[in-house]
């Protein structure tokens, strides 16, 4: 059974927050923005929780830069202003924004680091996209970095560095080297996780304030259970 969508704003992990950003630390099984399900998002839990935090009236601004996918976890930064919304996604958009994930995977990768390159295609119907070794028609280059940082009893821990941003990009990639993430079945894990999360972490993220233009560094501790705990 999936986790119930966080809705109490009393429940958000806020990683960092000034005047026109705030950072939080999203659960898996949480959606970024609003879709089919009808389930809250975190962006009007994040609205609710400055409305409150701020006494605010009337409707609350935020904007949605970013996303992660709804198994996914980690850090995930709305606007709070105009005027940073549009500077936020230009700097997810031109790639600089330097973003580090963790994966936990069964399969040892072949080498402890690599570069991994490959064409994605997307099928919109299975929402799922397909990792080829060379360009076929409407493909895109996705191209990331990883390095095996910890080996567990069962498991390993890798630390990924993304070049580009692909849909399901490291699902893909790891899936097409043999390495499926944890709880992954769509992309080839044997069997699902009881709350329907997988194993992958967005860790850190590095850019330049869009505002300020101070260089900002936000690091999340990945969710509580046994397997990412033996992790820290």
């Amino acid at each position: 059974m999936a986790k119930k969508v966080i809705s109490d704003p009393k429940n958000l992990l806020v990683l960092s927050e000034d005047n026109h950003l705030i950072a939080i630390n999203k659960r898996p099984g949480d959606i970024v923005q609003g879709d089919k399900t009808g389930d809250m998002p975190l962006s009007e839990v994040v609205k609710l929780y400055i409305k409150e935090k701020y006494n605010k009236p009337g409707n609350v601004y935020l904007g949605v830069a970013h996303r992660l996918d709804r198994p996914t976890s980690g850090i995930v930064v709305f606007s709070k202003t105009s005027k940073a919304l549009p500077r936020l996604n230009k700097l997810f958009a031109e790639k600089e924004a330097k973003k580090t994930y963790w994966a936990i995977v069964k399969n040892a990768p072949s080498k402890s680091q690599d570069t991994l390159t490959h064409w994605l295609k997307r099928n919109p119907k299975q929402n799922k996209s397909y990792a080829h070794s060379k360009e076929v028609p409407d493909s895109k280059k996705a191209v990331l970095e990883y390095k095996v940082i910890k080996k567990l009893d069962r498991y390993f821990l890798l630390e990924i560095d993304l070049h580009t941003g692909r849909h399901h990009q490291i699902r893909a990639q790891l899936a097409a080297i043999g390495c499926p993430i944890k709880g992954d079945l769509k992309y080839g894990f044997d069997r699902s996780n009881p709350d329907a999360s997988i194993h992958l972490h967005a860790r850190k993220l590095k850019f330049v304030h869009p505002v300020k233009k101070e260089a900002l560094e936000i690091v999340a501790p990945p969710p509580n259970d046994p397997v990412w705990n033996a992790c820290c």
